[in-house]
């Protein structure tokens, strides 16, 4: 028997994913490799996240290798503070460039001098407020600390806590600054509770899905090296942790990153 011209065809859901935070290689034809696994997964566009000036302006030049789909940020981790924020303002005015960061606070392994750190990432505040750019925050063992510098410097409108880590006070805390919460592949971590529940308290449009590749591969990946092809698998994780459909997931970070970083509307 014949098909039926009025048969109706099954849809089919396309999921669209942004690694809003990873680490390419700095040797741009690895980048180059990068980019294109992670699009063979649907992974179409990615932020690549500066830790320095130098590998800021790497980044800068990646970007152009690829628009419209990968775009840079720039800007000095608290772990190289000690090394101060010279050249990092000329970056900002680039157009790849779409936030300040990753900045922050890190008492973990205090590799700077807490003092400096604090002084840069005001600095960066101050940056990120004064060239309207989104602000990539990394806190480790210093949330009270972040908290009362964001309060005295004031909360840029576009703030990403990135490889968020914290539970669910301070999500809530975040949350009522008016910041988006990243998880990253921890979140995928079967010991990671204190996290499930600061996932399940963020609302679904106030929520990142990243890598922090090459580091944190999630699981099934774990003792690999991490690479943006695999924030599906994060995401899958934080979608099960928070009981919602993958494709929710999909939709609504898809949403979000593009409104946070202020990346172009993309072809439907």
């Amino acid at each position: 028997m014949g098909a039926s011209p009025h048969r109706v065809r099954p849809t089919v859901i396309s999921m669209r994913w942004i690694d809003d935070h990873c680490h390419l290689h700095r040797d741009p034809a690895q980048a180059d490799e990068q980019v294109a696994a992670a699009a063979e997964a649907g992974v179409e566009r990615l932020i690549t996240v500066g830790c320095d000036v130098g590998q800021s302006a790497d980044y800068v030049d990646i970007a152009r290798r690829h628009p419209g789909r990968v775009w840079a940020t720039a800007g000095v981790h608290p772990h190289d503070a000690k090394d101060g924020l010279d050249g990092l303002e000329a970056l900002l005015g680039e157009p790849e460039v779409v936030a300040v960061g990753e900045c922050g606070l890190d008492f973990h392994y205090d590799h700077s001098p807490r003092d400096q750190q604090a002084e840069v990432f005001a600095a960066q505040i101050a940056l990120a407020r004064a060239h309207d750019l989104a602000l990539v925050i990394h806190t480790r063992s210093a949330w009270p600390e972040t908290f009362d510098i964001l309060a005295a410097e004031g909360v840029p409108d576009r703030t990403i806590f990135h490889c968020f880590s914290g539970g669910p006070d301070e999500a809530r805390r975040c949350l009522d600054l008016g910041a988006v919460l990243s998880f990253s592949g921890i979140v995928s971590f079967p010991s990671a509770t204190e996290l499930h529940d600061a996932a399940r308290a963020c609302p679904l449009d106030r929520l990142l899905v990243e890598t922090d590749s090459p580091y944190l591969a999630p699981v099934p990946h774990r003792g690999k090296k991490n690479q943006p092809a695999w924030v599906v698998d994060v995401a899958r994780a934080l979608a099960l942790v928070k009981g919602v459909a993958l494709a929710d997931v999909a939709t609504a970070t898809w949403g979000t990153a593009n409104a946070t970083y202020g990346l172009p509307a993309a072809d439907p």
